[in-house]
């Protein structure tokens, strides 16, 4: 029987979380990962009906066309990032804290353990054709003869990208993504540490090697270098209590930040000698129960997506 455009639609569109997750993993951006599954599914409807009954596997040749264009994608952001001011984060993904998931694809994509933030900071360190091997090959099981097809090369060669990639994900791995109730209590702590303008108290919940790492690209304020260590973190802490009008640092609201317990804060306006804050989303890494690592999102242009 010949499928009808409608079943055409209604198949892809159970496909379309699968597609998401894997136009996110290679891009780490949700408006590239969305244009992807949509060019995806056009140049699936712009098949002639014998070419479409002449696929044998809807879902392996649409991973193999989003993995396609999600590389050229990657090879036009590495162009970007060469502009890019200060440092380059994932476009997170924000969904609210509730009791389940709910139908938004992107919402599947999170849970995940694969995209948390810090997860997609280290896929960020490959070359677009490591980081398609890796993420193809290891994450959605497409055979590297078929990766091979996408990247141009041999068989052989994917089989190295692939492997160089595996090799150094794994030297630079990131803690496991910790419980939820650890989550809220370390996230909680520091909070209430901000929020009474207590330094000694941030510093108790900081591992000995945290980073701070901002992105902005210039459009809002935040550190344009990667902060090491707790000494740094907190004297750049006292500077910004000292900018912001009392209380603003601490009136964020919990948002799941690419399936972690995070923060939205939300902009306020300065006036009596303090600056105006810009809209921020944080999510922390935690390794043996303290913050390993804090990435803040202050780039408008990553921030289109933030729930109501």
């Amino acid at each position: 029987m010949t499928a009808t455009p409608d079943a055409d639609a209604a198949e892809f569109t159970g496909l379309r979380p699968h597609l998401i997750a894997v136009a996110y993993r290679l891009t780490g951006s949700v408006s590239d990962s969305e244009d992807a599954v949509q060019e995806a599914w056009l140049r699936l409807s712009g098949l002639d009906a014998a070419e479409r009954a002449g696929i044998r596997d809807r879902k392996a040749w649409l991973t193999t066309v989003v993995g396609r264009i999600c590389l050229d994608r990657l090879r036009s952001a590495m162009a970007r990032r060469e502009r890019y001011v200060g440092q380059w984060l994932p476009e997170p993904i924000v969904t609210p804290v509730a009791d389940g998931p709910g139908e938004d694809p992107l919402e599947a994509v999170v849970r995940a353990d694969g995209v948390r933030m810090a997860a997609m900071v280290v896929l960020d360190k490959l070359t677009p054709q490591q980081r398609v091997a890796f993420v193809l090959h290891d994450a959605f099981a497409v055979p590297f003869q078929e990766i091979a097809g996408i990247l141009g090369c041999s068989t052989e060669a994917a089989r190295q990208h692939g492997s160089r990639a595996r090799r150094l994900v794994a030297e630079a791995e990131p803690p496991p993504r910790a419980g939820m109730a650890e989550q809220q209590e370390v996230l909680e702590r520091l909070l209430t540490a901000v929020s009474s303008g207590d330094i000694q108290a941030v510093a108790e919940v900081l591992h000995p090697e945290v980073v701070l790492i901002g992105d902005s690209d210039g459009k809002a304020r935040t550190t344009r270098r990667v902060m090491v260590g707790p000494e740094r973190i907190l004297r750049f802490l006292a500077g910004l209590l000292e900018l912001y009008r009392p209380g603003a640092l601490a009136a964020g609201r919990p948002v799941l930040v690419n399936g972690d317990l995070g923060i939205h804060l939300p902009a306020a306006s300065g006036g009596d000698g303090y600056r105006d804050l810009d809209t921020h989303v944080q999510v922390v890494s935690i390794r043996a129960g303290k913050i390993a690592a804090i990435y803040d999102m202050a780039n408008p242009d990553k921030l289109t997506h933030l729930p109501g």
